[in-house]
């Protein structure tokens, strides 16, 4: 049993690899050809709603990035219609999650995945723009930040793309191995009939399971593929799988928390309804227009002749894997909590920092203030947004780093708003 458990993980991983890969690598040159600041700019207004879906549907993030993401937007000026627009509509698709898609459940499947996402994307915007009207004082910039200022470096360089796709990677991991793993899980131990006895509920019937599943539980949307996958192989009905992949990536226990306190119960009732109706209204089209017959078997489930460079990607993404997980272990190592003492042989600087939307921007500025000379250990945090700093280094220079990773200190975003 063990022995078959893990020869599926390895076919679900070698025909997943080459187009998550490829994912990847889009995203990062996404991030290397769009404009600095752009993603934070002039997002208010109807089409300011259409521009945030549109951004939001091929960017990779997940709820690690995209709650942080979503708020910074509105901290910056966008809109809440905006800003909710682009928590519905990232986090359930992405260029890695469309290919991904594509390749385990076809075409048609994926395209209409996408096209579920804009959807549910704008009528969210649309309507909390129109029933959670904006406060005056809500239309903001933290300090200096207006609409127009770049909030992080641009990496327009092949390195600072690469790196960048590696982050994105890094930030779903885990989700990516759970996915593996419980799509594996299914094809050895569920038996096919009871999974295609729920097929008997219909779509709808089904869709309600699943949704009652996926609202509270958190999985990626590339992650959640194979598991979808598995399903549809299994029996499940494809409009149920549907509501399963949207509702999944797009809401779980944090982030519902975490839209609620930045945003309040009326727009977080307008994000949840969205996201409900809207998988379930979609689930029943989907049925209606594409024939489940028309996903090829294979695609759902049937491994076949993998080529090698399918077994190449897989070591590839172990090996990535892998070393990503190390290089977690030694940051978190690194990451202990700095305490000041009275007779301590190094002094301690705190310093506030702007600009941090996610953990790859924590990640980027230790690596930065780490690699300074008389720095002997780092502490950054994005809540509240400050970089403690233990060594023999001036604070000025620390605020140059700072500066040059793409941020801006507290001070000094005070000190431009009070001018």
């Amino acid at each position: 049993m063990i022995g078959e458990f893990l020869r599926e993980c390895w076919l679900v991983l070698a025909k997943l690899s080459p187009w998550f890969l490829l994912g990847a690598l889009i995203a990062g040159l996404l991030h290397g050809l769009l404009p600095a600041g752009f993603i934070h700019r002039r997002l208010r207004g109807t089409w300011g709603v259409v521009k945030a879906v549109a951004l939001g549907v091929p960017l990779p993030l997940c709820s690690c990035g995209v709650v942080p993401a979503g708020i910074g937007l509105h901290k910056d000026g966008a809109s809440r219609g905006a800003s909710v627009g682009f928590l519905i509509s990232t986090p359930q698709t992405g260029v890695d999650s469309i290919l991904v898609s594509a390749s385990f459940l076809g075409w048609p499947f994926a395209v209409f995945k996408v096209v579920a996402a804009a959807v549910t994307g704008l009528l969210g915007g649309w309507l909390t723009d129109r029933l959670v009207p904006e406060k005056p004082f809500e239309v903001r910039g933290d300090g200096a930040a207006s609409p127009e200022a770049p909030l992080g470096r641009n990496g327009r360089s092949v390195r600072e793309m690469i790196r960048h796709s590696v982050e994105i990677i890094d930030s779903i991991r885990f989700w990516l191995i759970f996915g593996i793993a419980v799509s594996a899980a299914i094809g050895t131990l569920i038996p096919p009939s009871w999974l295609a006895s729920l097929s008997q509920w219909g779509t709808l019937g089904s869709s309600l399971v699943a949704l009652a599943i996926s609202v509270p539980l958190y999985v990626c949307a590339t992650a959640s593929v194979p598991i979808g996958a598995a399903l549809v192989a299994s029996g499940f009905p494809t409009g149920a799988t549907l509501v399963f992949l949207m509702a999944g990536p797009a809401t779980n226990v944090a982030t519902v928390g975490a839209i609620y306190r930045e945003f309040g119960g009326r727009t977080l009732g307008v994000y949840l309804a969205t996201i409900i109706a809207g998988s379930l209204g979609l689930a029943l089209v989907f049925d209606w227009l594409v024939d489940p017959g028309s996903i090829p078997a294979a695609a759902a489930s049937g491994h076949g002749h993998l080529a090698w460079w399918a077994h190449a990607s897989a070591a590839i993404l172990t090996g990535l894997l892998a070393w990503l997980t190390v290089r977690d272990f030694q940051r978190r190592w690194l990451r202990r909590p700095i305490v000041a003492t009275a007779g301590g042989e190094e002094p301690v600087t705190t310093i506030g920092v702007e600009g941090m939307r996610c953990q790859s921007c924590v990640n980027r500025l230790e690596q930065a203030l780490r690699s300074t000379e008389g720095v002997e250990r780092v502490q950054v945090r994005l809540q509240p947004g400050e970089a403690i700093v233990q060594g023999k280094v001036d604070e000025r220079r620390l605020a140059a780093v700072i500066a040059e990773a793409g941020f801006r200190t507290r001070g000094e975003t005070e000190e431009k708003a009070h001018s």
